[in-house]
Order: C-alpha cells, then sequence, then structure tokens
C-alpha cells in the first residue's frame, strides 16, 4: 500500500514538472517569436529617441523671384551638455569651444554653471575644426536655420520665424502652413541623461521641403518708401508712419512700408512687442478728412449734390452738443461742392451728409467696407463695427462725414479709394501673388472681386473733383509736373481715452491715386504725431508728391497730355 502511494506521488511530480515545462516553453515562444519584435522594439526604445523633423521651410521672394526676403539655410548646431562635464572642467571646456566658435569663454562659462545648456549655430570652418576634436560634454547637429537677407526691409508684411519653428505676423504665420513643409521622423540615441549623444538616418518619412511664396511688394519701391518714412522722423519726429501703394485694378499691394521697422534677424532683442504689430490693418485710427470723399460719392451716387452745386459756410453747424466748426473755425462764405472738397470744409461736409440722411449715409459707409474686414492675406487684421454711428445719434454720423467719431484701418482706406479709381469695384487686396508647392505646381493669385459699390459715372465726377483737390487746394504740395493726381488731404485729431481729443497731437494722410484718368498707382501716406508741423498738407502730402514723382520716373509713366498742357 505504502509503495502503490508513493509511486502516485512520483508520477503526479513528473506530470505537475512536464506541465510546468510545456508551459514555460509555450510562454518563452510567445514571448521570444509571436512577440519577439514588440520587445525587441521596447529595448530599442531604452536607447533610441525618435523625433520629428521638419522640411527645409520654403523661401519668400520679392520681384517674381530675384530677390529672397526669406530663405531657410543650413545651421551647423553647438550643443554644450554641463551635465556631461565634470565641474572643475567647465573653464578649460568654456576656453577651448570660444576659441573655435569665436564665442566670449565667459558666456559659455556662464550656461555651464547655470547647468544650462549651451547652444550656437556656427561657421563651416568651426564645424570642420570641432569634428576633428573631441571636447567633453560637446555634440553637433546639422539643421535649418531662417535667415532675412534685407533686414528690416517690409519687416511688417514678413514677420518672422520663432524659435519653436512657428511663423509669427505677418506672411510667416498666414502662410505657415504651406511654408513649413512636411515633417519627417529621425532617430537620436539617448545619453544617460537623455542628451542627445548621435545622430542617426532618417526613416522612411522623409521630409518634404515647404511651398515658396512670391510677393507682389516691389522691392525699388518699399525701399524707397521706407527710406521717405525715415526721412519722416528726421524732419518731424514722427511717432509711427504708413505708406502704401496698390494697384486699384487687381488689389496687388505693391508698398507696404511701416515706421519704425525692426529686423526679424534679431527680433528676440526687440523689448517692446508692439513693434511687431501691422498697423496698417492691426491698427485703428479715425481717418479725418480723408473720409470726406467716401461722403461725396455717396451723395454724388444718389444724385443728391453736383459738383457746381453751391453752399454758404457760416463757419459752424449746431445739431445738438458741442458745435461743429471748420478747422481753425474758419468761416468760407459761398463755394461749390467741388470747392468744399479743395479747402477741405468741415461744415460743407455735414451739409452733404444731412442730404444723404443718416440711414443712407450710413448704408453707403457699410457698402464702401467700413464695417468689416477687407480680407487682406495677412495675420491679424481687425477692424471696428463702429457701433457709436448705429445709434443714429445726428451730431456722431454728422462729425463722421469728415472723418470724426468713426474707426477705421489704413487698408480699408485704400480698398475704398481703389473702387473709386478703378470704376466702383471693391476689391479684396493681396501680397501675395504665386505659390510654388515642393513638386513644382503653381498657383497664382490674382484680382478677387468683392462686390460693386459705385458707378462708373460717380466715379468718373469724383475723380475730376479730387483732381481739382491737388491743382487747386489743400493737396497742391502732392502734384508732380506733367500729371494729373487724384487726392485728398487729412489732418485729423487725436481722440484720448479719457473723452475728448488732445490739443497737440494730430495724425496727417494723404491719398490718391493717378495717372488719374487712367489710373495704375494708388497712393496712402499716413504720419503719426508729427512736430513743428500743423497741416497734413505741408507734410504727407508732401511726402506723397516725393514718391509719386520717384514712381513716374521708375516706372517711366509718360507725362499725361491735358496736365502738360496747362
Amino acid at each position: 500500500m505504502f509503495l502503490s502511494n508513493a509511486k502516485m506521488k512520483v508520477k503526479i511530480a513528473v506530470y505537475l514538472l512536464t506541465a510546468f515545462s510545456l508551459a514555460l516553453a509555450g510562454r518563452l515562444f510567445y514571448l521570444g517569436i509571436v512577440k519577439g519584435d514588440y520587445y525587441r522594439a521596447m529595448a530599442l526604445g531604452q536607447q533610441m529617441i525618435f523625433e520629428e523633423i521638419k522640411g527645409k521651410r520654403g523661401e519668400i521672394f520679392l520681384n517674381g523671384g530675384k530677390i529672397a526676403l526669406a530663405k531657410t539655410e543650413k545651421e551647423n548646431l553647438v550643443y554644450v551638455f554641463p551635465h556631461q562635464i565634470p565641474q572643475e572642467k567647465f573653464g578649460k571646456v568654456a576656453e577651448n569651444l570660444a576659441e573655435i566658435i569665436g564665442e566670449k569663454k565667459e558666456k559659455i562659462l556662464s550656461s555651464l554653471n547655470k547647468g544650462e545648456i549651451f547652444k550656437k549655430n556656427v561657421s563651416q570652418d568651426a564645424l570642420g575644426k570641432l569634428k576633428t576634436q573631441e571636447i567633453e560634454g560637446v555634440h553637433l547637429e546639422e539643421g535649418w536655420g531662417r535667415v532675412y537677407p534685407e533686414k528690416t526691409l517690409a519687416s511688417h508684411v514678413l514677420g518672422f520665424l520663432n524659435q519653436d519653428g512657428l511663423g509669427q505676423y505677418g506672411v510667416e504665420e498666414f502662410y505657415n502652413n504651406e511654408l513649413q513643409g512636411v515633417v519627417g521622423i529621425t532617430k537620436k540615441s539617448n545619453s544617460f541623461f537623455n542628451y542627445l549623444e548621435t545622430v542617426g538616418g532618417i526613416s522612411n518619412d522623409e521630409p518634404l521641403k515647404g511651398a515658396d511664396i512670391f510677393l507682389t511688394l516691389e522691392r525699388d519701391l518699399q525701399y524707397f518708401s521706407e527710406k521717405l518714412l525715415a526721412k519722416a522722423y528726421q524732419d518731424w519726429k514722427i511717432d509711427s508712419g504708413q505708406i502704401i501703394v496698390s494697384d486699384p485694378f487687381t488689389g496687388r499691394i505693391l508698398v507696404m512700408a511701416v515706421f519704425p521697422p525692426f529686423d526679424p534677424n534679431e527680433y528676440a532683442k526687440e523689448k517692446d512687442l508692439s513693434v511687431f504689430m501691422n498697423p496698417v490693418l492691426q491698427a485703428l485710427f479715425e481717418p479725418g478728412s480723408i473720409f470726406k470723399p467716401i461722403t461725396f460719392a455717396a451723395a454724388l451716387e444718389e444724385r443728391l449734390i453736383t459738383p457746381e452745386m453751391a453752399y454758404e459756410d457760416t463757419g459752424s453747424v449746431n445739431l445738438g452738443g458741442a458745435p461743429i466748426y471748420n478747422y481753425g473755425k474758419r468761416v468760407w462764405g459761398k463755394r461749390t461742392m467741388t470747392g468744399v472738397l479743395e479747402n477741405s470744409i468741415n461744415t460743407g461736409a455735414v451739409f452733404v451728409e444731412q442730404k444723404l440722411g443718416n440711414d443712407l449715409f450710413l448704408k453707403y459707409t457699410e457698402k464702401m467696407g467700413f464695417f468689416e474686414k477687407t480680407n487682406i492675406d495677412l495675420q491679424g487684421e481687425i477692424y471696428s463695427s463702429n457701433e457709436i454711428l448705429r445709434t443714429g445719434r445726428p451730431r456722431d454720423v454728422a462729425v463722421a462725414s469728415f472723418g470724426q467719431g468713426i474707426n477705421v484701418t489704413p487698408i480699408q482706406i485704400v480698398r475704398a479709394f481703389g473702387a473709386i479709381a478703378n470704376g466702383g469695384d471693391l476689391l479684396q487686396p493681396f501680397v501675395v501673388e504665386k505659390i510654388r508647392e515642393s513638386n513644382g505646381q503653381i498657383k497664382e493669385y490674382g484680382r478677387r472681386f468683392q462686390r460693386k459699390v459705385l458707378s462708373k459715372s460717380t466715379c468718373e465726377t469724383l475723380t475730376s473733383m479730387l483732381i481739382s483737390v491737388v491743382e487747386n487746394g489743400s493737396a497742391r504740395r502732392a502734384k508732380v509736373a506733367g500729371y494729373l493726381i487724384a487726392g485728398k488731404t487729412g489732418t485729423a485729431q487725436v481722440p484720448l481715452k479719457s473723452g475728448g481729443y488732445s490739443e497737440t497731437e494730430t495724425i496727417h494722410s494723404f491719398v490718391g491715386f493717378f495717372p488719374a484718368l487712367e489710373p495704375k498707382f494708388l497712393v496712402f501716406v499716413k504720419l503719426d504725431n508729427p512736430k513743428g508741423i500743423s497741416m497734413s498738407g505741408y507734410s504727407a502730402a508732401a511726402v506723397a508728391g516725393e514718391l509719386i514723382k520717384y514712381i513716374a520716373d521708375v516706372k517711366q509713366i509718360p507725362p499725361n497730355t491735358a496736365a502738360m498742357a496747362e
């Protein structure tokens, strides 16, 4: 009986051992064969880091591709990892590296002592020297860097690329998806401290280059316009200023100059972030008398006035609240509607608005695009809904007739005047005329019609009145011998946050187009708070005249026969 029980126990033990061995073999087979790739990948993952790598960013060009405003070039990056260097060797490493890369020893040492990774883009020559040496804690990596060869030129149109490789402001941000290209994958070995050790090959997901972008801007006109703004700063110490030149028949922006500019190569050095904002589309202002032609366009369209219609100015108008005066409280007496524009008579503009009535005036103001964005292809455009005007208080609407109490952007003014110049079509302004994809495919952009706002006959009549403003009125300093120019000046008070208007600050502006009878160029000049000069006829109009003469010379525009005859 005892033996029988002993044999039974042995058999049970053999069975259990056999079952355990089979189970163990099965598990090993499952782990080694079935899940082998998974665990090998996990093991590799302890040693390798897989990172995204962006394709080469597309470039931004002027003049049909002849001039690069933004380029992407190879970067030779040097990293120094303090955790990989004994502290007593910091000084020696900093000294050896400084001599090769042309950096101050103290700057490198400061980073190391703070426990911060030191990073610098170095020359090809320095990279070659570093490859022949082994400096403790120093690692090399090649990448792409953004360069702006023209420095401050058209900086507010461009924007810049930040340290994370993302476009900020302007074209760089608005077209970031097109410019940045397709992401690929790269693998890097992982050190004890999780810092970069070596760079492996790129996987099958190769990065693709981003699209190239071609701007409508013309370098010679842009450069000259920026010089004019810099000169205005020297002459009148302007706080800021903008110049826009467009083709009124297409909406192409040929110039968008902003003062003060910034260097996108050195954006990190700017202390005041407001310098990056583009006031052409990101700052509202009360336009003053350059808005009067909008009021007159509406009344001409409704056949409520004619250029010869007489108006008797008594110097002021009372519509409740404070009286409305002319500039300098001048009294002009009897004038025609053309004379009202020539001499920029505020009370005459109120007379025209009263003929329209508040509802019709606001209807045309909205129709001409002043309660909406222009949809220009630049980042961050704003607009005002001008709610205070919609309340319909008579005095508020009346002063808007000469550009007070209404908030607009410069690009809205340019779009509206473009409609006057081209015969009544409101067009979308644009700064990008072509995009070239990485596969060579071309997308071209041109005239984008938004709506009809005025009849051709209204535009022709208003153009003749605006010609008279330049020939005989407040915009005489914009006149260029041999050319008919249609234009209007504006000297606007600056509203105070506390209410009312500044007694010292003004905005001087001019907007016009030429050759007036066959317009090819629309010019807008705005000077913010010029000092020592009281009226835009002496400042903004004069700047516009210089620019118009330059454009006429550079573009070899034939003189106008009618203007020469005069």
